[in-house]
């Protein structure tokens, strides 16, 4: 499948996220390797494998799978005329226990995990081997009753090595030696058994320098009278090294004669551990299977992105029975890539075997390679424009395309003149279209829209606007187009209502009453921008005259006025009343300031612009500032914080 698309939709960091639930580096390997398959029988196989590892996740997460370290190193040295050291015959005594305890395990869940439980059938226990190390290696060393030939040597080492401590101790513990000793301690230098005698006093006693401290002070000696004992002692240790070698060798050959049977438990147990992950995944991401067909159908369900989390909304998307292709339209920023992405990984994890996070009734078609243009595509080494990276992409596209294929495209004909780009993108869908792809596309076109409208085979989609808020939902809705909701969002920010009809009738050819679309918020507005506008056509000298009157008594402002503030000669809205300094808090043009009461004039009364329970918060507050403070005028939440200026 092509590499380049699953990493556009992300389906690297699925693996990678997977990667880090197996426990051994085999079954990381395996993830490794994981990628889609369009063998359908295979798909099935794998989707199985994964239902019924989080079955037995859901039951009990404690799987009995050994992390196989350092097991790959010993396997590799058998055949090879060497005998495994006790510590790599440890690593085999763990990995036979540990393939007991799994094939139990899954012997106890077969009612649960029919399939996956049938693999540990083909694991070997190999009592034999485990009874024999567990009898001759313990703490990674070969026992005393391993053999009896190692038992006399080793009591011989005993009784030798105490014949020479003894005269040692004798010699320490002698007057006539005292001041010639660093120390009464009997210590071992290249296996020779010495005494810690000062340098200044080297031939007074008779021996061989076996070693010296590091300034040369201490000599480490081995007195002549432990020499003959000593070479015993040596000799004892070279017949305790051919027997333990022995010992290994017999232990070698018996693991190397299991070497296809240890081979297939490690294989297994790797595998086991791969299965285990794609069930933890399952359980982490909230998955489940999905039906998979070879028909071209799509239909998802509450689909949830797997790396955005909870919050995302929910996936509901189906193509393939009445039509082939979905156009979907909608504003920026309002969830179409993420709708396209969501779409794409979850058919390459589903043709993983992968569960994904879905509801139940979704199901993916299979496809032999999924064609994806998300994204700039810009190359700095290739001096490509955007348009130009866009275009080399959906050429290469166009020409791996089939019915087997599914084709993703965010922006189609995006970053050129509309014009033009809205005439290739129809004509790029057609050819798509004929060639039998399913293609799913995101465009803000009117033609596009029309297109797929008109044309058999498509069906539009849109991402839904909450126009009161200005507001993407990220919601997607088939069967109707989006639109672009650019006179909206004008009409919202304050454009006049005449020049958006106005622009209306330019674009579409047609009249439409705005006025219907205004909000609560959206009149107010109006009715403050009318009022100014009424106050400004008013005669100077009135205005004056106003002001002049105003001065001779004390005003009480309230929050709401409208107030005109002499040093600056703007209108500003009061949003906090005469404080002990005799300064009001005014607001202009979205900045709050405090201003001298004297400074001020009163242009209009909040009681002649809002309704007597109005809620004047709306004027000054942010949305998610006002949402805040009625959430904790009614409860304590932990760590929200509202900002008071």
């Amino acid at each position: 499948m092509n590499i380049k698309a699953l990493e556009l939709l992300e389906y690297n960091k699925i693996k990678s996220n997977l990667r880090e639930l197996a426990i051994s580096e085999l079954g990381k390997k395996l993830v490794d390797d994981l990628g889609p398959s369009d063998d359908i029988d295979r798909i099935r196989t794998q989707l199985t494998e994964t239902t019924e590892a989080r079955i037995i996740m859901d039951k009990s997460s404690a799987v009995p799978i050994q992390n196989l370290v350092g097991i790959e190193n010993v396997i590799e040295k058998l055949g090879k005329a060497t005998a495994l050291n006790p510590e790599d015959l440890q690593n085999i005594l763990g990995l036979l226990r540990s393939t007991k305890k799994l094939i139990r395990y899954m012997e106890e869940r077969k009612y649960m995990a029919p399939t996956i439980s049938n693999y540990a059938f083909s694991m070997y226990e190999l009592n034999d081997v485990i009874e024999e190390i567990d009898r001759c290696i313990q703490n990674n060393r070969v026992v005393d009753k391993a053999s009896t030939q190692l038992e006399k040597i080793r009591k011989k080492i005993y009784i030798a090595e105490n014949r020479v401590k003894l005269k040692l101790e004798n010699i320490i513990k002698s007057p006539a030696y005292k001041k010639y000793l660093q120390d009464n301690i009997i210590s071992i230098k290249n296996t020779r058994h010495v005494i810690a005698v000062k340098s200044e006093y080297r031939n007074n006693i008779a021996g061989s320098v076996i070693d010296k401290s590091s300034t040369g002070s201490t000599l480490f000696i081995e007195p002549e009278a432990v020499r003959k004992a000593q070479s015993e002692l040596e000799l004892l240790k070279i017949d305790e090294d051919k027997e333990e070698y022995q010992i290994l060798l017999y232990l070698t050959y018996m693991v190397e004669s299991y070497s296809r049977e240890l081979n297939i438990n490690i294989e297994t147990m790797a595998y086991y551990d791969y299965i285990f992950a794609k069930g933890k995944y399952s359980k982490t991401i909230n998955g489940r299977s999905a039906k998979v067909n070879f028909d071209g159908y799509i239909k998802i369900r509450g689909g949830k992105h797997p790396m955005i989390g909870c919050d995302v909304v929910p996936l509901d998307f189906e193509v393939g029975k009445e039509y082939s292709s979905l156009v979907i339209t909608g504003p920026n920023t309002g969830g179409k890539t993420v709708a396209l992405k969501t779409i794409g990984l979850f058919t390459a994890m589903v043709q993983s075997g992968l569960h994904v996070p879905v509801e139940e009734g979704s199901e993916f078609a299979i496809y032999n390679d999924i064609l994806v243009d998300i994204g700039d595509g810009q190359s700095i080494e290739q001096s490509l424009s955007t348009f130009s990276a866009h275009v080399k992409n959906i050429i290469e596209i166009m020409k791996a395309a089939n019915k087997y294929t599914l084709i993703i495209l965010d922006e189609l004909g995006a970053g050129t003149d509309p014009a033009e780009g809205e005439g290739l993108a129809v004509s790029v869908l057609e050819k798509l279209y004929h060639k039998g792809s399913t293609i799913i596309a995101t465009s803000h076109y009117s033609k596009v829209k029309t297109f797929a409208t008109e044309h058999k085979g498509f069906n539009n989609g849109r991402m839904t606007f909450d126009l009161a808020t200005l507001k993407p939902m990220y919601k997607l809705v088939i069967g109707e187009a989006g639109e672009s909701n650019a006179f909206i969002i004008a009409l919202r920010l304050g454009m006049q209502i005449d020049v958006i009809e106005r622009a209306h009738k330019i674009t579409y050819n047609e009249s439409k009453d705005y006025k219907s679309l205004l909000t609560n918020e959206d009149k107010d507005s109006k009715r403050i921008e009318t009022n100014y506008y009424e106050k400004a056509k008013r005669p100077k000298s009135l205005d004056r005259q106003k002001h002049e009157q105003d001065d001779q008594k004390t005003v009480d402002y309230k929050i709401g006025d409208v107030v005109f503030v002499h040093t600056i000669k703007q209108k500003g809205v009061v949003y906090a009343e005469v404080n002990k300094k005799g300064e009001v808090g005014v607001m202009i043009r979205n900045k709050k300031m405090l201003v001298n009461i004297k400074r001020l004039s009163p242009f209009l009364d909040s009681k002649d612009l809002y309704p007597e329970d109005y809620d004047m918060d709306i004027l000054f507050e942010t949305k998610e500032n006002r949402k805040k403070k009625k959430t904790m005028s009614r409860k304590y939440v932990k760590d929200m914080v509202r900002e008071i200026e």
